[in-house]
Parts: structure tokens; sequence; C-alpha cells
């Protein structure tokens, strides 16, 4: 039997090993053989034993405490020693790499690998940074020891290895920059905060568009307006100031309208590069509808991906909202911003799981969808009767402007289709009186519908009077009438938004709050201004190759229509009474710019340019047979040069080619219907997933509850057992505060405890 100072030795030394030791083979001097530890953790199975119920030994323990610290001290600082070193630990440190097989291995490994995999293996390695790092220097001291034809099988690895890390590096200081300089960020955190979601993919949206429009300008201001400037005549007739609300006068012969533009190739000097001016308005025009085109569908397929796909949609982000906190905010200011869109975002989901679990009785049901098609039928009727006032208002107004001079006689279409765009759209959000949605998502969806087809039916009826009255008209130059009018539009529209935002729901608000108090305030209306920007921003795409500087204005606009917006949300309007998630929201927004607002662009360009004949006395275009004329003229020149018939075979076999494109719109569907499977396929996984998180979830709790029960049963069975624990607790809680250089492995002495014969 071992003394007691000899037993309380044996304790601390093992108390004293840190729990990573027991993983590795040891070949300290402390212990020696595999016999020798076998008695040693016998024997200190034994006295733990001893310890845990003997109180006359932990009474002389707690005696010699002072030689126990001591002791425990000088261990401190022999093992540590011990422990880091190669042969305890069992793995090859820095100093031993080149005297292990195993760390020759991994040097040998590392070498033909790039600079970004070898630091991605190392970083993977189990060793400590001193390590890691000194691992990395012995690789980059073999690596130069190498012959030179080595390392030269490497140069295109590294170069390409080195282009990689600079394009990430540019990317992300490029995503940083973009993401300083983002315009209203604060203000938008503002309105997300009070408002909601909702309203807040409106003013997305706008910024979205505004977006859109400043690389318009800039694509047409650089290659169409700055060419045109040098070589612009004076223009002689008088400015009086109507024509920012008419755009004629002055304006007609200035670089804003078609009919401007010359027709002949600049050229400065004898020698200078020649610049042709038909092939650059039809190539910009074209490139920057191509460019739309595929934005509008980068942005589809990123916000479906984004609000469709993922799996937040369906744990509707509750882990996000709870428990990611961004500790970087520290201003008073930010953090309760920051608070007050957590709170918002969490009323919307648990406002949108409570409405999805209402049920209605069969007669309900039938009352609700006999109100929904009493208003379909009414809403249709009024579309078709606002598309035929259009229709004759549109051929009346030829004759009208012939028989009246003034120059306000222009405003009258405009005048007309803005006061049906400003009411209609009112008249159609009092239909939620009588359908009572309960889902507000599901109202906003259909208000757009509604509106979508009302707007883009007008702009339809007017492009058949363009295309087919004005263009086959007497018209001296039919193509500035047609920008002309699309100006007078887009000006008009602008100003019953402003007219209606600071009068209209100015007014409303001061009926609400002081003579109806019943009806309060009122809440934003999200269908119906989002879509005034789709109607205006398809008037723009429509009227770019007739006013190449109509994106400009329409960027004037969105820059002061959000403030205005901004303001009189802010005072007029109260946050939405149903809170909804509308993450999904600006998914549909674009769907709908794309569909059908930028494909009826599309088609109107494409009838005008391959089917109508230009104006014979202004334009670049003059004298031509139709438009795309002046693109066969090209090819036939660059026929006749030897260095250009590649670009003549692209033309012919592609461009030009009728199967091709069968055949590429065949390869799109294609891809379009896989992806749509992959989609579909990715959603019930992941709701699969979600019901088997929340079944394990389920079953954790029940063993939980188990295992509580049955340590209960235990307890009330054996109750001295848990009065020994505590004094155990006890005894040993000031011990380890003044043994905190030392700590124990609690883990290793119970499994002692448990069971001396395993270890």
């Amino acid at each position: 039997m071992l003394s007691d100072n000899r037993v309380n030795e044996i304790i601390i030394e093992i108390e004293n090993v840190p729990s990573g030791i027991q993983s590795h083979p040891s070949s300290t001097q402390t212990v020696q053989d595999k016999p020798l530890a076998n008695s040693a953790f016998s024997m200190v199975s034994s006295t733990s034993d001893i310890h845990v119920r003997d109180p006359l030994i932990i009474s002389h323990r707690s005696d010699k405490k002072h030689n126990q610290l001591e002791f425990s001290t000088s261990l401190n600082e022999s093992i540590p020693q011990t422990l880091h070193s190669p042969d305890s630990l069992g793995v090859d440190t820095a100093y031993t790499f080149h005297e292990t097989i195993q760390g020759q291995k991994l040097i040998e490994s590392l070498i033909p690998m790039t600079s970004r995999d070898r630091i991605k293996t190392i970083r993977n390695q189990p060793r400590t940074m001193e390590e890691k790092r000194k691992l990395r220097n012995i690789v980059d001291k073999e690596k130069s020891k190498q012959p030179h034809r080595t390392l030269q099988l490497n140069c295109c690895a590294r170069c390409l290895s080195s282009i990689s890390l600079g394009y990430r590096r540019s990317k992300n200081s490029l995503s940083e920059l973009l993401s300083s300089i983002s315009l209203w960020q604060k203000t938008l955190k503002v309105i997300g905060g009070k408002f909601g979601t909702s309203v807040l993919s409106y003013f997305n949206f706008l910024r979205w568009l505004l977006k859109f429009n400043i690389f318009s300008f800039i694509l047409n201001f650089s290659f169409i307006v700055i060419p045109q400037l040098t070589v612009a005549e004076r223009n002689t007739l008088q400015f009086t100031g109507l024509e920012f609300l008419t755009g004629a006068g002055y304006f007609t012969k200035t670089v804003m309208y078609y009919g401007f533009y010359t027709n002949s190739t600049i050229r400065h000097g004898s020698s200078g590069v020649s610049y042709d001016m038909q092939l650059a308005y039809i190539f910009t025009i074209g490139a920057c509808l191509i460019v739309c085109f595929f934005s509008l569908l980068y942005s589809m397929a990123k916000y479906f991906r984004n609000n469709f796909i993922n799996p937040h949609v369906y744990s509707r982000g509750i882990a996000k909202l709870i428990f990611c906190w961004d500790f970087t905010v520290t201003h008073e200011k930010a953090v309760k911003l920051k608070q007050k869109n957590l709170s918002t975002e969490i009323r919307e989901n648990l406002s949108e799981i409570l409405q999805e679990n209402v049920k209605f009785t069969f007669r309900q049901q039938l009352a609700r969808f006999s109100a929904h098609i009493a208003a379909w039928l009414v809403s249709t009727g009024v579309a078709v009767a606002c598309c035929v006032a259009v229709f004759y208002l549109a051929e009346y107004n030829s004759e009208f402007l012939r028989t009246h001079r003034d120059p306000g006689a222009v405003l009258l279409l405009p005048f007309v289709v803005s006061c049906i765009n400003l009411a209609v759209p009112r008249f159609y959000s009092m239909f939620g009186l009588v359908e009572r949605y309960e889902m507000p998502r599901h109202e906003v969806y259909i208000l757009l519908i509604r509106n979508i087809f009302l707007k883009i039916s007008i702009i339809g009826i007017l492009c058949y009077y363009w295309l087919n009255i004005v263009a086959l008209s007497d018209e001296e130059c039919w193509e500035t009438f047609i920008g002309q009018e699309i100006y007078r539009l887009l000006l008009m529209d602008f100003v019953f938004s402003l007219a209606d935002s600071f009068l209209g729901e100015f007014l409303r608000r001061i009926i609400g709050m002081r003579f109806i108090k019943s009806l309060g305030l009122q809440e934003f209306d999200i269908a119906r201004n989002v879509l005034e920007l789709i109607y205006a921003q398809t008037l723009v795409w429509i009227g770019i190759f007739f006013c190449p500087l109509l994106p400009l204005i329409q960027m004037i606009a969105l820059f002061i229509m959000f403030y205005v917006k901004n303001i009189s949300l802010m005072m007029n309007f109260q946050p939405p009474s149903k809170a909804w998630r509308a993450s999904q929201m600006i998914t549909v927004f674009i769907f709908l710019l794309f569909f059908p607002s930028f494909t009826g662009v599309l088609c109107t360009l494409a009838i005008t340019i391959w089917r109508l004949k230009p104006s014979a006395t202004c334009g670049p275009f003059r004298g031509l047979p139709s438009f795309i004329q002046s693109i066969y003229l090209w090819i036939d020149t660059l026929r006749r040069r030897p260095g250009y018939m590649w670009v003549v075979w692209i033309y012919q076999n592609l461009i030009g080619s009728v199967h091709f494109f069968f055949i590429l719109t065949l390869i799109v569907l294609i891809i379009t219907y896989l992806y749509w499977q992959i989609t579909e396929g990715r959603k019930v996984m992941i709701r699969l997933l979600h019901e088997q998180i929340i079944n394990e979830g389920k079953d954790k709790m029940f063993l939980i509850e188990k295992l509580t029960k049955l340590q209960e049963m235990e307890k009330r069975a054996n109750p001295s057992a848990l009065i020994l624990e505590r004094r155990q607790a006890e005894l040993q809680g000031p011990l380890h505060l003044m043994e905190h250089d030392a700590t124990p492995d609690l883990r290793l002495r119970r499994s002692v405890q448990e069971d001396p014969l395993k270890v």
C-alpha cells in the first residue's frame, strides 16, 4: 500500500496531464513503459475512489495543500517540454520534418503544389501556427533548391494562380467600392425598419432602374451624341421655355432627337479615322438593348435563386433573425435601427405563418370566389373601355393638331393618357374592400396583373398609332414626331406623379387625420407605384431609338421621384396593417419588366427597323428603303475586303440565318426546362431536409426527457450518493480556484473511476 504523500503526488501528476495526451502514445521519462503506466493508472483509480469516499484522506490531502502546489508548479513546467517533443506527440514538428519519413513525404507532396493549394494544405494540418510557419519556410527552401527546369514546369500554374488571386482581390475591392458608394443605403434601411420589406421593395426597384438608365445614357452619349456634336450646325431657333413641356421648338434642332443626326461619315482631317454615323447609331442602340436583355435575365435568375430556391424560404430565416446579430454595429442610432429591422422581419414571418393557417368554410369560399369573378369582369371592362378611348383619341389627335397651331395643343393626348393611368389604378385598389384577400401578397399580385394589362394595352395602342398612322403619313420627319410624343408622355406622367404625391396623398392625410378620423392614414400602394415605374421605363426603351437622350430625362425623373416618395412616405403613410414578407416581390417586378414590357419593346423596334421606311429629309438613315439596309450595305462593303470575310461569314451563318435562331431558341428552352426541373427537385429536397431536421429535434427532445426522468429516478433510489457528490463539489471548489495553473482533466479521472480495467 502506498503512503499518503505518494498517493497525492500521483493524483496531482495525472490531474495535470492535458486532455490531448490521451490520444497520443507517450514516451516521457515519467511513464516509460506500458506496465508501469497500467500500474500507475490502477493506483490512481484506487486512490480516486478513496478520495471520493473516505473523508479522512480528503482532510489529510487538504492539510498538505502547500506541498502539492509546489509539486504541481514544477510538474507544469516539466510536462509541456516533454509533451511538445516529437516523440511524445507522435507527429512531425518543424524541427524534425527532415528526420522522419512522414515529414519527408509531406514536404515532397507540398513542393509541386501551387501556392494556393500549398497554403490550403498547410492550413488544414493539425499543427500549431508556429509549426505551420516553419513548415512553409522549409517547403520554400526546398522548392528554391530544385533545378530551373522543374520550376519552369510550374510557371504556368503559378501564373494562373496569381491571375485568379488578382481577380478575386479586384472583385472584392470592386464590390466593397460599389457598396461604399451605393445610393441611399441609410435611407433604405430606415424605410425597411419602419415600413417593412414590402414597401422597401419599391424603392429597391426604383434604384435598380436608375442604374439601368445611367448605363444607357453613358452608352448613347459616348457613341452617338459626342460624335454628332463635333459636326453639329448652329441652332437658329429661338428658345422660349415652353420646350420643356412640349419637347418641340428649339429642341427639334438638337442632339435630343433622331432627325438632327447626320447620315454622312464623320472624318476630321484628310488622314483622320472615319466614323460611320449610320452604323454607330444602330449598333449603339442594339448594344444597349442587348445588354439590358441579358441584365434582365441575370437579375431574374439571381433573385429567383435567392428568393425561391434557398433554404431560408422554407425555414423563414428565423435563425438568421434571432441568432445572427452584427456585433460591429456600435452606434446607438444604428443599433436601434437594426433592432427595428429585426422586429419588423420577425413580425412579418409570424404574421405570414398565421395567415397561411386560416381556413374558410364552403360558403365563405363560394362568396369570395364570386367577388373575385365580379372584380375581374369589372376591371377588364374598364381596361377595354380605356383602350378604345385612347385609340379614337389618338386618331383624332392627328386632325386636331393640323387645325390647332397652339403649342400647347400637343399636350392633349399625354394629358388624357396620364389621367387614365392615375385614376383607373386607384379604382382597382378599391376592389380590395370587396375581395378581402387574407394574404397581402396575393392582393398585390392581382393589382399588378390588372394594372400591367391596362398600361401595356395603352402603350400597345399608341405604338400601333405611331407605326401605322404617323409613320405612313405625310409628316416631314415622323421619327422626330414620335420622339416628341414619347417625351411628352414621359414628362406628363412624371408631373402627374409629383402632383399625386404632393397634393393627393397630402390631402388624403389631412382628411384622414382631421375630418374623417375613422379613415386614418393610408397604406402605401405598392402595385400602383411599381406599375408607374414599369410604364415609364417601357416608354424610355421604345423612345431610345427616336430620342437618344431619353435615358437622361428618366434618370433625373427617378432621382427626384425617390426623394419625393420618401418624404411623402414618412409624412402621409402608415406601416402595413398586415405585416408580410416581400422578399420575392423584386423577382416579380423584374419579370413584369421583362415580359411583357421589354419583349413588347423589342417587337416594336424590330418592326420599325425591318419594315418601315425612314424619312427622306432627316436622320442618319435618310434615303434608304429601310433602317436595316445600312447593315446590308456594310456587309456588301466587307465582302470586297478579304480581311473581313469572317465578319461576313458570321452574319450569313449566324445573325442572318433563321435555322441558327431556331436551334438557339430550342437550346434555351431545353436549358430552361432542365433548370426548372432542377429547381423543383431542390425545393423537394430542401423541404424533406427541413422536415428531417424537425423530426431529429423532436427525437432529441424525447431522449432528453427520458434521460431526465431516469436521473430523477436514480436520485430518488440512492439519495446518499447525491449527498456525497455535493460534498465533493464543495471541497473541490476552493482547491480548483487555488490550482488554476494546473487544471485537472476531469474526463480522464471519470474514465479511470468508471472502468480501471480499460485504462
